[in-house]
């Protein structure tokens, strides 16, 4: 008996979440899972301690400590996206028009959450709105974000080439507003990917689309540890449950005069003598970003849960 029971503990990895619906993979196996009680905090990217009730079913006893994670909320919930990430990719495209206001709360995101951020610019072979899509993007890069330029279907083999190296050993996810090519660059980088959506789908038992749920691919060629998560499209990236000194660590360009306000609770709004004030009147410092910056702070204000 006792035999039996050590043989039903297994640890595993979180691949695929929908609702109340994980997938693991543990021991080469693909088990259903689902938690003790009502609990839902768990994430892909997750190590878990399972316990084996059938050929293809598990119930999750533990989460292992995460080294990140990664989230966003609103006023009422937070949706988990993944767990012990070491990067972010952004995914935008010169058409259609990307969300500047997505792409900051995105990268505010990790920086708040310890994961190197990197920014993907897809289609670049859309000449005509490709000048206009780079001159968008450089305030993120000269605050030291780098930015890639790909073009999955004009030219696969250099965005593989580009990537590839950029994943290796890492543990990233990609996110980005709808139509911008995330998927095809997911189908590129993970050639089984179509077949492996397929099977997580009918493993959930969904009964829905391939998007609607968040899903990590292994990239053994990569070499260990190497993996890619694809999130859902989604428009907003809400940080209500960042609080305010959280906030202003999470604004990398803010952190050279943090400390240098004359006084020492300065909320970096309407109070005189503050540095970061004055850094956005000498222009180091993107208005557009404080501007979220105050945004996020009134947010963080509103949070109920």
């Amino acid at each position: 008996m006792s035999e039996a029971k050590a043989v039903a503990k297994l640890t595993g990895v979180i691949i695929a979440a929908h609702g109340r619906h994980y997938l693991a993979e543990a021991d080469g196996a693909k088990l259903q899972c689902v938690t003790r009680g009502k609990k839902t905090n768990v994430a892909v990217g997750d190590i878990v301690h399972l316990t084996r009730t059938s050929n293809d079913q598990a119930v999750i006893d533990r989460i292992e400590e995460r080294e990140t994670l990664l989230y966003r909320s609103d006023q009422y919930k937070s949706k988990l996206l993944a767990a012990n990430l070491t990067q972010l990719f952004i995914v935008v495209a010169t058409e259609p028009g990307f969300a500047d206001d997505l792409i900051s709360r995105s990268l505010v995101a990790a920086d708040a959450a310890g994961i190197e951020a990197r920014i993907i610019l897809n289609k670049t072979d859309v000449t005509a709105s490709l000048e206009r899509a780079r001159e968008r993007l450089l305030p993120y890069s000269s605050m030291g974000y780098p930015v890639d330029e790909v073009s999955a279907r004009a030219a696969p083999e250099h965005a593989v080439a580009t990537l590839a190296p950029l994943l290796a050993g890492q543990s990233s996810i990609l996110i980005g507003q709808s139509g911008m090519g995330k998927s095809s660059l997911i189908n590129l980088l993970v050639p089984d990917a179509d077949i492996a959506v397929r099977e997580i789908s009918a493993a959930l038992d969904t009964g829905k689309h391939t998007t609607t749920f968040t899903r990590l691919y292994s990239l053994p060629a990569l070499g260990e540890r190497s993996s890619i998560i694809d999130s859902p499209g989604f428009q907003e990236f809400g940080l209500y449950h960042l609080s305010e000194g959280m906030l202003e660590r999470a604004f990398r360009e803010f952190q050279p005069y943090l400390g240098g306000c004359k006084f020492y609770n300065c909320r970096h709004l309407i109070e005189p003598q503050c540095a970061i004030l004055q850094a956005v009147a000498d222009g180091k410092i993107a208005k557009m970003r404080h501007t979220l910056y105050g945004q996020l702070l009134h947010e963080s204000a509103q949070t109920l849960y």
